[in-house]
């Protein structure tokens, strides 16, 4: 070749480059989100912005304007954080397996590019660059300003949160409507909860979430690097949902006043509390307490992509000095007594969540569910928060590993032992309760709105050989605990009881069994108390002394009445009853102490939707609710709220709601999505008494039938043909609280 054609052919790829610089190769740039988030299971986080799991190839398509010159070649960049702290170069061509590399396809005047992310690639906000690189690495065109989210992918067999059944990502990724059950370990009801993964911007909060917390406000380009591990992440989330010591979504409150709140048995989902916090600036909501902390980390977990469920310990143990015994203290009267420098109680019940995960950074044995708290309760490396801490570890008494096993152990394995303080000082014990902390460990069945008893995943049957293994690997001390063979005194106590409904009186039946010989003369002390259900002694409702004299091999029955003017002025917010009996008798070494805690049932409420609903087009409901109580109900406030349905609203009633009187209203709204649906409704009233305070029901639904039609119109340019042919079935179930359910056919 001579120097002129060399000349020629120089110039003319410099005229070309010119050219390309002028008009530029890339026109414009398709994320092809629609396609890629279908096929990524994030479609129902939004359909217009790129949503993607990692470890799952993604497609992104140039327009051109031509094509890519010989020795030319395209550029991939990444960036991470609001200030681009973290960088990643895209690889041309596959390599180890944790890095990111693509390839490229030509036709005509496109190009498909094929993105690939690692397993264990960093979540977060990407910002994308397309660079045209020359021959001798100048960037002679950049387009940028493009960026896409990515997530845990628990489809991916890679993915350390890998979950291989189907059925349970439904439910623990996919579900936005949930179940939390509260109540007693013999009474134990539901309410409804909406986690609401899916609507709009809460993925946006969710990561808002991660970018206040201490870690990433401390260093925010290494707090973003490990952003690829979920145990750092849940670590995280388990702190910055509750506000003790970061920037925090609930500030936590077990008492009233709630004034300057929302009480936390207000809530009916995670979205409102988690966009008032962002909407004031990252600002603590007020208020939650263990059940509203728990549904919004499950909320926050699942939508980033970790399998989650909430869980329901009952008679959980709160053991703050680690010798795995929850101490009560009662003076001779019964009534409780601080203990000196002590923190221990018992909740009837605690909830927590559980995330899936694989734990490389611990020894094999510990993958699987892992307890997350984010219930303000002990520090954990200094921060309020607890977990995340293997369920089997747990089980197995194995409570050196990380995070939190001991406290966690004791919540579900605590001893509960009653003294009696006398007026010396000196303690007696007279209750040693062996059996009762965690019980019924219960969470929402994959297969529908049921509960699923985990007991046995936290721990061996009560009394069994292993029991007592893990107990003492756990250092617990096992020589208190009774045989089988061991015998019973000769009198036995035990409290009986109906299922009561605030507003009404009732009454409960003390028993005292006597086993032995002779006739027995026993002194019979029966005390009723409110209390919440994080045992808070709210006030005495009824006290009664009596002598009793039970014949031998008879039992003898005493009834202590509650009428409603005996709780209403002090009953809590949870509407829990706490009974007392204890006998002392002569010739017995011990005296006798039970307790039970009596749940008061709400009154009902009616829910109705006539016709049919179609996606984007109005749907009425009607409610109804009938005062039952025997004073004038003030300040009814109905809030409804449900995932793709509505946001939380709203409805004041005028007026009070007289004793007996039935008061309905009628709501409108707009389905927005298709698929199987939750309307939550929750009354809240306060009763009008001079000396009384506010007080709050969730009602009760009754089955009322089924509604179905076909869809007419739909939101334009919001839905395919497909789509636009789907439609919405309403239907009322029977549940513990209001509750409509949506479905629409496949």
């Amino acid at each position: 070749m001579t120097d002129t054609s060399k000349s020629q052919i120089l110039v003319h790829d410099r005229c070309l480059n010119f050219l390309l610089f002028v008009l530029g190769l890339i026109s414009d740039v398709d994320l092809r989100s629609r396609e890629n988030n279908s096929a990524h299971h994030t479609r129902e986080i939004d359909q217009k912005r790129l949503i993607v799991r990692r470890g799952q190839p993604f497609s992104i398509t140039l327009q051109c304007n031509g094509s890519l010159r010989p020795r030319h070649h395209l550029d991939l960049v990444l960036h991470l954080g609001k200030r681009d702290e973290v960088e990643i170069k895209v690889q041309k061509e596959r390599g180890a397996g944790d890095k990111w590399w693509f390839n490229q396809q030509g036709a005509q005047d496109e190009m498909l590019l094929t993105l690939h992310s690692p397993a264990d690639a960093i979540i977060g906000r990407y910002s994308l660059a397309v660079l045209l690189m020359s021959p001798d690495g100048r960037i002679l065109e950049k387009k940028d300003k493009m960026s896409f989210h990515l997530l845990y992918n628990p489809w991916c067999k890679d993915d350390v949160v890998y979950l291989p059944d189907e059925t349970q990502l439904q439910e623990y990724i996919m579900n936005e409507d949930g179940i939390i059950y509260m109540g007693t370990w013999e009474y134990i009801k539901s309410t409804h909860w909406n986690y609401g993964q899916f609507e709009d911007y809460v993925m946006d909060i969710c990561f808002e979430v991660l970018n206040n917390s201490n870690d990433a406000l401390r260093n925010s380009q290494m707090d973003i690097e490990q952003r690829f591990d979920p145990v750092y992440v849940s670590r995280i989330i388990a702190a910055m949902v509750n506000s003790n010591d970061d920037r925090g979504v609930l500030t936590g409150r077990w008492t009233e006043p709630y004034s300057d709140g929302v009480a936390p048995y207000q809530w009916t989902g995670s979205v409102p509390i988690l966009r008032q916090w962002s909407k004031a600036g990252v600002r603590a909501v007020k208020y939650g307490q263990c059940w509203v902390f728990a549904a919004v980390a499950c909320t926050v977990l699942r939508c980033l992509g970790i399998p989650t469920r909430l869980i329901t310990n009952f008679s959980s143990a709160h053991d703050v000095d680690g010798n795995l015994s929850i101490d009560f203290l009662l003076d001779e009267n019964l009534q409780p007594l601080e203990s000196r420098g002590g923190r221990d109680s018992s909740w009837n019940f605690h909830c927590w969540v559980e995330s899936w995960m694989r734990r490389d950074d611990l020894p094999k044995g510990n993958d699987g569910w892992q307890v997350l708290d984010p219930t303000p309760q002990e520090l954990s490396n200094g921060v309020f928060r607890c977990g995340p801490c293997p369920v089997t570890a747990i089980k197995e008494g194995n409570l050196g590993v990380k995070y939190d096993a001991p406290f966690v152990f004791a919540e579900v394995n605590a001893d509960i032992i009653h003294w009696i303080v006398q007026r010396n000082g000196q303690r007696r014990k007279i209750r040693v309760d062996h059996a009762t902390v965690g019980r019924n460990i219960s969470t929402k069945s994959v297969y529908g709105d049921f509960r699923d008893d985990v007991t046995l995943h936290y721990k061996y049957p009560e009394g069994s050989k292993k029991e007592r293994e893990v107990y003492e690997k756990a250092g617990r001390r096992v020589t208190d605990v009774p045989s089988e063979s061991s015998e019973p005194g000769r009198l036995q106590l035990s409290i009986k009881h109906a299922k009561p409904v605030f507003g009404t009186d009732f009454d409960v039946i003390i028993e005292v069994k006597n086993e032995g010989d002779q006739d027995a003369h026993v002194q019979l002390t029966m005390l009723a108390m409110a209390v919440t259900y994080s045992s808070l002694h709210r006030g005495n409702c009824q006290r009664q002394t009596t002598t009793v004299m039970v014949p031998a091999h008879k039992a003898q029955q005493e009834v202590l009445r509650l009428r409603y003017d005996d709780y209403a002025q002090c009953v809590s917010d949870d509407h829990l009853i706490r009974v007392k009996a204890f006998v002392e008798a002569p010739g017995e070494n011990e005296p006798l102490l039970t307790v039970t805690d009596i749940p008061l049932s709400r009154p009902e409420v009616f829910i109705q939707v006539p016709g049919k609903a179609f996606v984007c087009e109005q749907v009425k409901a009607s409610i109804s609710f009938t005062n039952p109580l025997p004073v004038p109900l003030k300040g009814g406030v109905f809030t409804l709220e449900g995932a793709g349905l509505l946001s939380s609203t709203k409805i004041h009633v005028s007026g009070d709601i007289s004793p007996g009187q039935t008061v309905s209203i009628v709501v409108s709204f707009s389905p927005m999505r298709t698929g199987v649906r939750k309307l939550l409704v929750t009354p809240f009233t306060s009763f009008s008494r001079s000396e009384s305070k506010s007080t709050s029901s969730f009602l009760t639904p009754v089955l009322m039938g089924e509604k179905d039609t076909t869809m007419d119109t739909v939101c334009p340019g919001e839905m395919s043909p497909l789509e636009k042919k789907m439609h919405v079935f309403f239907f009322i179930l029977f549940f513990t609280d209001c509750c409509i359910c949506a479905s629409v056919p496949h």
